[in-house]
C-alpha cells in the first residue's frame, strides 16, 4: 500500500496532509525518515510518525460537530488552544478534522479517522457545497451582491460563482446566506472584503446537503452508514 494511503487508513490525517508529513520529514518507516511519498509500505513494516508507530486498519468512525467560536480546528495546537479534538472524550480513535473553519467560525465540521473520506470530500474537483449564515456590518448593494454571485477577486484567486441570498437587515448590519463550493483558506470574509463589507459573524450552517439539527456549539453526533455512504457517492 503507498504509504500516504497507508497513513490514511491508519486515520492519522487525509493523503494529501499524509504528503506533506513526508515532505517534512516527519515520517519514517523501519528506523529510515522518507523524503518522498512513493514508498510502498509491506508487511512488517514498521511505519512511524513523529516517532509514534501507527498501524493501518481499524475502525472508521464519522462525527458530525457544530464548531464552537474560540477553537482551532486543529489535532493540536502548538500555543495551547482548544482544539476540535479536544472536544471529542468518548472514543480513543485518532481523529482529525475534514477540512478547516476559522477561529472565529462556528457550524458544521466534519471529523473522522477515515483519510480516504477525508480526501474524497476536500478534493477541488468534488465541488462540495457549504452554506453559510454570514452577517455584515452596515448594508449592501445590490451591485455588491451581484459581484459576489459571479466571482470576485480574493487576492490572486478569482472565486466562482455562488448563491447570496439576503435574509434580513437593519440599519447597523446584514445577514445573508451564500453557497460556495470552494474552500480557500478564510474565503467567504475574503469575499466580502473584496466589496468592501466586514464579517462580524459567520457560521457554517450545512456541508453537503448536512445541517446543525439541535446540536448546540460544541456537541456532536455520529453520522449514520445512509449520510456516510451518501457523501462518498457525491
Amino acid at each position: 500500500m503507498r504509504i500516504n494511503k497507508y497513513l490514511a487508513d491508519a486515520g492519522v490525517c487525509s493523503r494529501r496532509k499524509a504528503d506533506d508529513l513526508i515532505a517534512n520529514g516527519n515520517v519514517s518507516v523501519n528506523g529510515v525518515t522518507l523524503t518522498k511519498p512513493g514508498y510502498d509500505v509491506q508487511e512488517g513494516d514498521d511505519v512511524r510518525v513523529s516517532g509514534r508507530p501507527v498501524k493501518a486498519g481499524g475502525q472508521k468512525v464519522y462525527y458530525l460537530l457544530n464548531k464552537p467560536i474560540g477553537c482551532v480546528t486543529s489535532v493540536s495546537d502548538d500555543v495551547g488552544r482548544l482544539t476540535v479534538i479536544d472536544l471529542f472524550d468518548d472514543t480513543e480513535a485518532r481523529l482529525f478534522p475534514v477540512g478547516r473553519l476559522d477561529y472565529n467560525t462556528s457550524g458544521v465540521l466534519l471529523v473522522t479517522n477515515d483519510g480516504d473520506f477525508a480526501y474524497h470530500l476536500t478534493h477541488p474537483k468534488h465541488n462540495i457545497d457549504k452554506l453559510y449564515r454570514v452577517r455584515i456590518a452596515g448594508q449592501i448593494s445590490k451591485e455588491d451582491i451581484s459581484k459576489l454571485r459571479h466571482g470576485v477577486d480574493i487576492g490572486g484567486f478569482t472565486t466562482s460563482r455562488a448563491r447570496v441570498d439576503l435574509v434580513s437587515w437593519t440599519n447597523h448590519s446584514t445577514l445573508l446566506d451564500v453557497t460556495i463550493h470552494e474552500g480557500k483558506n478564510r474565503q467567504v470574509r475574503r469575499m466580502f472584503e473584496a466589496v468592501g463589507k466586514h464579517v462580524e459573524e459567520l457560521t457554517r450552517l450545512e456541508f453537503a446537503g448536512l445541517g446543525l439539527g439541535h446540536l448546540k456549539p460544541g456537541q456532536y453526533r455520529k453520522l449514520n452508514p445512509n449520510e456516510v455512504s451518501r457523501l462518498m457517492n457525491l
